[in-house]
């Protein structure tokens, strides 16, 4: 048994000392031990190109197409194939509305979203900007972009790279309107016309789209909207060394479920998702914020991931739009949703949308956890102070668990000095050792593993209660106490984790000593190793750990002192 701990707990010690290279790997920008290669940089061309026009396309999003030329010259793109994200041709002027919680930015050419400042988000490292979602500039690539294609050869037809004029009308949203519309109109291409709608809607992070196509020509056509979200494949500006969340495309039908795609799949033209469906959305994924093209159900769709170009990734839904006869026109509604994970708000606005809130493995537990933790924050008023009653309730809910593991840990202290002496008495004949060692338990009634197996139950409800934490937008500059004043991000002073480190001491003093030295050594060293990681964690998880620490010491010291082994 004491080669068995022994080496569990250099195991742990030695996971601990990779866990922390390798986090001081991807701070530093080398390779991760586990995640392959970091993104490469965008390839630039020879001459940089200036802020707000992103580098060339090499590639159109079909996997094989060729690249896409200038808009003049679409005519030529193969049939079907969605246009590239980005082109050599500069950027038409940039359009602005304004509302009470973003403001957008189109380009006239193609009508595409290219800059989304959330207006009640700021900079998590620069409070005195707002966070920008959607960017299009020499540090960032992140845009959503909708146009037409179709498999009719030679027929080219209004895309993204398509000049288009924008309709007159109010840019900023008026004291007690309910919405403001911005308007596309292409000019005729390919004998059709498409107008793009964008429309606004006070406090909401959902913008409706509505797409009108027009068959202006002699002859029919059958055109297919793509809407579609392109971004490069760094990590969100800020994001943490220590701790990772998934950043990428995303999809959803009700057949495949949730699937996350990862940026070097689709670099490697190994990306594994749904194809088709008839219900379902897409999304582009990181910390705290979300953008999603949705589609109402029972209208047919085809996924397509692509590398763009360098460093630059895409995901698109296409949806047939039928035959359209000369002088007949189809409308067709779709919802753009860009803004922050706010899981109660996502469930309602298509089924499955709120996974885009990684949880990890752990949904399962997460959900219901974070639904806890709402309700109690809508009691109490205060995220801080409903994560300490969350994890009281835990701790309750566990009692008696906890209670059978420190008591074992208890006799195990209790019988320590004896456990000492013997092993002293015996070091030269370990199988005499190990024989007492038994016997010894078995008298005093004594599991060796009674203090462990309880405590591990309660491991995946507290890792879950760890995701919770690290992924809700709502700990996001959330307010505790006095100096911590934003619960997402890590404490200014570090006086949370000098805490942590001294409760997880404290209780290290009461748990039982291992009788072998090497074990007892590895014992005091391991919770100063862990520290370490909780000086970068955010401070609603110091909290959470700080808080449970607390009520496993006062459960700890009171059967420790019924027991009579303090001190001991």
């Amino acid at each position: 048994m004491s080669d068995i701990r022994r080496t569990l707990l250099w195991v742990i010690f030695t996971m601990s000392l990779v866990l922390i290279w390798d986090a001081w790997n991807r701070h530093t920008g080398q390779t991760s031990l586990f995640g392959g290669p970091p993104p490469a940089p965008a390839a630039s061309s020879p001459a940089d190109p200036p802020p707000g026009v992103p580098a060339p396309a090499v590639a159109s999003t079909v996997p094989g197409a060729a690249a896409v030329p200038a808009p003049a010259a679409t005519n030529g793109a193969p049939a079907g194939a969605v246009p590239a994200a980005a082109t050599t041709v500069a950027p038409a002027a940039l359009v602005t509305v304004t509302t009470d919680v973003v403001k957008a930015s189109f380009d006239a050419r193609g009508g595409d979203l290219v800059r989304l400042e959330l207006l009640r988000h700021t900079d998590q490292n620069n409070r005195d900007r707002n966070i920008l979602l959607f960017d299009r500039s020499a540090e960032r690539l992140y845009l959503a972009q909708t146009g037409l294609i179709t498999t009719q050869p030679g027929v080219g037809l209004p895309t993204h790279l398509t000049p288009m004029t924008a309709v007159d009308g109010p840019r900023e949203l008026a004291d007690g309107a309910g919405e403001i519309a911005l308007r596309f109109e292409s000019p005729e291409l390919g004998g059709v016309k498409l107008a793009k709608t964008y429309t606004f809607v006070r406090g909401d992070y959902t913008i409706r789209v509505r797409h009108e196509v027009i068959n202006t020509g002699s002859a029919p056509v059958t055109p297919q909207l793509y809407l579609q979200l392109v971004r490069d494949g760094n990590p969100p500006p800020g994001e943490s060394a220590f701790y990772f969340t998934f950043t990428g495309p995303a999809l959803y039908t009700d057949a495949a479920k949730f699937q996350k795609i990862d940026f070097k799949d689709i670099e490697r033209n190994r990306a594994d998702h749904a194809k088709a469906a008839t219900d379902g959305w897409i999304a582009m994924v990181q910390h705290y914020f979300a953008s999603a093209w949705l589609v109402p159900p029972g209208e047919a769709r085809e996924f397509r991931t692509a590398r763009v170009d360098a460093n630059q990734y895409s995901i698109a839904m296409v949806l047939p739009l039928g035959e359209l006869a000369p002088g007949q026109a189809k409308t067709h509604e779709a919802r753009l949703f860009a803004g922050p994970q706010e899981e109660r708000k996502l469930e309602a606005l298509a089924p499955g949308l709120e996974l885009v809130k990684d949880y990890g493995w752990f949904t399962i537990l997460s959900k219901p956890l974070f639904w806890l933790l709402y309700e109690l924050n809508r009691m109490i008023g205060n995220w801080g102070w409903s994560i300490v009653a969350l994890v009281v309730l835990l701790k309750i809910a566990f009692y008696w668990l906890n209670a059978s593991a420190y008591r074992s840990m208890a006799k195990m202290k209790a019988i320590g000095p004896r456990m000492m002496e013997m092993r002293e008495r015996l070091k030269d004949n370990p199988q005499q050792m190990q024989q007492e060692m038994m016997r010894m338990y078995r008298e005093e009634k004594v599991n060796p593993l009674g203090g462990c197996l309880p405590i591990m139950v309660q491991i995946p409800f507290f890792i879950a209660l760890y995701w919770v934490l690290l992924s809700s937008v709502e700990m996001r500059q959330a307010p505790w106490i006095l100096w911590i004043d934003d619960l997402a991000a890590k404490d200014p002073f570090y006086i949370l984790p000098i805490l942590m480190t001294a409760s997880t001491l404290l209780q290290t003093w009461l748990n039982p000593t291992p009788p072998d030295p090497m074990q007892a050594r590895l014992m005091w060293i391991m919770p100063l190793v862990f520290s370490v990681f909780f000086f970068f964690f955010p401070a609603g998880l110091v909290l959470y750990w700080l808080t449970n620490n607390l009520l496993s010491i006062a459960q700890q010291y009171w059967i420790n002192r019924q027991l009579g082994v303090l001190g001991k």
